[in-house]
């Protein structure tokens, strides 16, 4: 892999992981579409950590104030929990925030846990690599007519603080999902999050927070295992090249989302994920 091809990836990393649209089907679909080398799972890993970093960048107030209430989100964890959020103070609110993340998170362990070396085989052998692209279009279309109907019929009122345990457990779920490409983890908790009624910037928000520890652990495992393989110093330039690019444009695709939904709906991307899932049917059939 070229280091134009790495920033390329990065850029399609940085705008897809937080875009309802599906970071990791795209990272498959542009070598596929463009004949590149097909990148390994420990770039695709380094991609997400940059993104992961623009996260932690973005949030990192939200982030740090969760930290200093972890002392009683331990100590009081049923009454957190079971409270409705606009009765808590805002240090209590931020402690049970922590505690949806953590009950967001654990779907997607257990599913990781039990599939992604299956999924992983799945999407990233040659010997699959039709049925795998033909599996990305059908979740393309899919969620993104989920995602439509999550506008249609839903009322979009309730704000972060409103979000209890069972939002946060469906929400988890969702993300759960995303282990398979062309859902999107970011589409899926939106969805899940407009379902329940949220305002779209806040189940944006939470689907950002959500996200965290899943990238974080994946991210690590992946680096961690490329490395005790062994790593050439391009391999290395190519990692750092594509997670620096990622994690700049990830931060800007942040705030731009974030700030586009406080005043728009989703369905510009409900759009884009149903034409380019004909798209790929399309290609299938005439390459």
């Amino acid at each position: 892999m070229a280091i134009w091809q790495a920033i390329v990836l990065g850029i399609v990393q940085g705008l897809t992981e937080f875009l309802p649209i599906s970071s990791s089907a795209h990272l498959i679909i542009f070598p596929w579409l463009f004949e590149w080398q097909t990148s390994s799972l420990s770039f695709d890993a380094a991609l997400h950590l940059g993104t992961l970093v623009a996260v932690v960048i973005y949030f990192r107030a939200e982030i740090i104030r969760m930290i200093a209430a972890i002392p009683l989100a331990i100590s009081r964890p049923a009454y957190l929990l079971t409270t409705p959020g606009d009765e808590l103070n805002e240090r209590e609110q931020d402690g049970k925030l922590g505690w949806l993340l953590v009950i967001a998170t654990i779907p997607g362990l257990i599913v990781g846990a039990l599939l992604e070396s299956k999924i992983d085989e799945y999407f990233h052998t040659d010997d699959n690599s039709r049925k795998a692209i033909a599996m990305i279009a059908t979740m393309m279309i899919v969620v993104g007519l989920v995602l439509g109907l999550a506008e249609r019929v839903a009322k979009h009122v309730r704000p972060l603080t409103s979000i209890g345990w069972v939002d946060a457990l469906i929400i988890g779920c969702a993300q759960a999902l995303a282990v398979i490409p062309g859902t999107s983890r970011s589409g899926a908790t939106l969805t899940a999050g407009l379902f329940r009624g949220i305002k779209r910037a806040d189940a944006a928000r939470f689907s950002f927070l959500a996200g965290m520890p899943l990238i974080l652990g994946a991210g690590v495992k992946a680096i961690l295992d490329a490395a005790d393989k062994g790593m050439t110093q391009h391999e290395v330039v190519l990692f750092i090249v594509g997670a620096v690019t990622a994690g700049i444009v990830g931060f800007a695709t942040i705030w731009g989302l974030l700030k586009f939904l406080q005043r728009q709906d989703t369905m510009v991307f409900v759009i884009y994920r149903v034409v380019f899932g004909l798209f790929l049917f399309l290609m299938l059939a005439i390459r």
